[in-house]
């Protein structure tokens, strides 16, 4: 199960659609032909589209469902613009669809074609990263967040604040991650997780720095299982399988989307640019906008979904009451979702490289 790699190496898609503008269709509409070859080609987030999905799917259809996976976003564009990826599905996360738009390299959803789309949760619909949701259809998402242990920290964590507090040295992680650690640094002074502004990130570069020495390191790989036995207090996390066990197993672990904001994450499905096989993909869209389809991202993969309509069809109602999988729709109200920054990337990079070399 992934953790969140779409904020990998300072969204290094960037450079990486710079330095080619092959591939891809010339205008991004949907200008390919329907033909339905009888298999569907998808390039997905490793473990975020269940084998009951796939099956389901098949079974019902017809269609001979391959899937390749990615682990970071910055592997499945690359792969895209080099051209002839022969993809007709892709799950891009939302910086991505915006990096994708620029080069061509999704075509634009036909919304007549589509059914079940009011099925989605309305912040996933018109989102700041797709508006008129023209290219991504949102299937998973999550939060940003901190994960805690109450014997450890000896009462409640409430926000970022705690974790610039001395009495938990060398008992607190931060993802090993760029822009993640910067949510932190920047909403725990009051300042947008997508600011573009130098002397914002500069704010934050100070901030992180003045935290270091009391961590006891970055890790995106097992804070869960530390704050899960205590030898960690606290860490910033990411919502989904790994938080959500720590969660179900310790009724003194907690995660929570913290009182400045927190971020959301949502990874969509989109039609690859120059698919000879539409009407494949527009029935895999149709099929995943199903409740009882989408339902079976939480059952048998302990990930939320977009789909409102999919909450009650879930089989264990204790993944949705979980919120490590689900954060409790009051708690959202301050999250952003991250988006491309575009120029500033290199002010999180400089920055960046300041606090690791500390």
């Amino acid at each position: 199960m992934k953790t969140k790699a779409y904020l990998a190496a300072g969204l290094a898609a960037t450079s990486v659609l710079a330095l080619s503008a092959c591939g891809g269709s010339s205008s991004g509409a949907a200008e390919s032909s329907d033909t339905n070859t009888g298999e569907l080609a998808i390039y997905a987030w490793a473990g975020e589209i269940p084998d009951s999905v796939i099956d389901g799917f098949e079974k019902e259809t017809g269609i001979k469902v391959t899937v390749d996976t990615f682990d970071s976003n910055e592997t499945m564009i690359s792969k895209l613009a080099a051209g002839n990826s022969g993809y007709d599905i892709v799950e891009p996360s939302q910086y991505a669809v915006q990096l994708m738009v620029q080069r061509n390299l999704l075509e634009k959803i036909d919304q007549t074609k589509l059914e079940g789309f009011d099925n989605l949760a309305t912040k996933f619909v018109n989102p700041s990263f797709d508006e008129g949701n023209q290219y991504s259809i949102p299937w998973a998402w999550g939060t940003t967040g901190i994960l805690y242990n109450e014997d450890c920290t000896g009462g409640e964590i409430t926000g970022w604040s705690d974790m610039w507090d001395s009495k938990y040295k060398g008992k607190m992680y931060m993802l090993d991650n760029m822009l993640s650690a910067y949510i932190a640094g920047l909403q725990v002074q009051g300042l947008s997780a997508t600011t573009t502004s130098e002397a914002d990130i500069s704010k934050a570069t100070d901030k992180l720095l003045e935290q270091k020495d009391l961590l006891a390191g970055y890790n995106s790989d097992n804070y869960a299982d530390l704050v899960g036995s205590g030898d960690a207090c606290i860490a910033e996390a990411y919502s989904g399988t790994t938080s959500a066990k720590a969660v179900a197993a310790n009724d003194k672990v907690h995660y929570i989307i913290p009182e400045e904001g927190g971020t959301l994450w949502t990874d969509s499905f989109s039609i690859a640019a120059g698919t000879d096989n539409t009407s494949g993909a527009y029935q895999w869209l149709n099929y995943t906008l199903r409740p009882e389809v989408a339902a079976l991202l939480t059952d048998d993969a302990s990930l939320a979904s977009t789909n409102t309509a999919a909450m009650e069809k879930v089989k264990d109602q204790t993944l949705v009451d979980n919120p490590a999988i689900y954060a409790p729709e009051e708690d959202l109200k301050k999250s952003e979702f991250i988006v491309d920054p575009g120029d500033a990337l290199t002010y999180y990079q400089d920055g960046w490289t300041r606090v690791s070399a500390s």
